[in-house]
């Protein structure tokens, strides 16, 4: 058996998110189903960095699974061609795939994780952007969310931002980066850490809204952080602006892929 890391890269729309569910179509069923093509019709099971929610995107997700050697060693741009292949017509791409140790797990081996969630802020609804942005039309001021993302940045309770069905054994997260940025209409907010909380990131991007809209003062933002009460904070945002961006590891497994 050879395990195999996957740079993986999808449109989350259509999915019940990535983990696999007793009603509707998942990341991980579409990605099964192809690595089954390639086993003999043995179940292939896999591990991924971020189980993302329903509606919720990746451009960098990384996922791993075993597969039987053959007669001759499968190279990763063959094992990529055929996976993408399979997949087909499902909006799931296999972007580079590497030949890991049989220990490494790409989800307990990574060390970062990257989101990014994009709100469009303007008066007309989006069309091209459409399920792939929070579409507000109240003007937002990003100066005051980005002075208030700052309140949430190091390691705290963040009970307030987790989503009631959140399984982690701890709240305690070390939140890395936050940062909003406005380019044009578009509202980009960077979030970086180890690991984090079911919602979190969504339910710091609604909270960041009120503030924008002039709802919230920038200290209510760490208010909220520090009830450690979900109550406390604001709304969570829709999934369709959320990416997982990249996931990182103390040492990439992936390299340049020519073709």
């Amino acid at each position: 058996m050879t395990r195999w890391a996957l740079l993986i890269e999808y449109d989350g729309s259509p999915f019940v998110g990535w983990q696999r569910q007793a009603v509707g179509l998942s990341v991980q069923d579409v990605l099964e189903a192809a690595a089954r093509r390639l086993s003999g019709g043995a179940p292939v099971a896999s591990v991924t960095a971020g189980r993302t929610d329903a509606g919720v995107h990746a451009t960098g997700q990384v996922a791993h699974i075993d597969l039987p050697d053959g007669t001759r060693p499968l190279e990763p741009r063959t094992l990529r061609d055929a996976l993408n292949f399979h997949m087909k017509p499902h909006p799931v791409v296999v972007l580079q795939a590497a030949a890991v140790a049989p220990d490494w797990s790409a989800r307990f081996s990574a060390d970062r994780r990257r989101y990014l969630y994009r709100i469009l802020n303007r008066p007309a609804r989006p069309a091209l952007a459409d399920k792939r942005v929070w579409h507000v039309k109240q003007a937002l001021d990003a100066g005051a969310m980005q002075e208030a993302a700052q309140r949430l940045l190091g390691r705290h309770d963040f009970t307030s931002f987790r989503a009631a069905a959140c399984q982690a054994k701890s709240p305690l997260r070390t939140l890395d980066r936050l940062d909003v940025v406005r380019e044009g209409e578009i509202l980009q907010i960077h979030a970086e850490a180890r690991s984090f909380l079911h919602h979190q990131v969504r339910n710091m991007v609604g909270t960041l809204k009120l503030v924008g809209e002039g709802r919230w003062a920038a200290g209510r933002v760490r208010t909220a952080l520090e009830a450690r009460d979900r109550a406390a904070a604001g709304p969570t945002a829709p999934p369709d602006g959320l990416f997982l961006m990249e996931v990182g590891y103390p040492s990439n497994p992936f390299a340049p892929m020519p073709g």
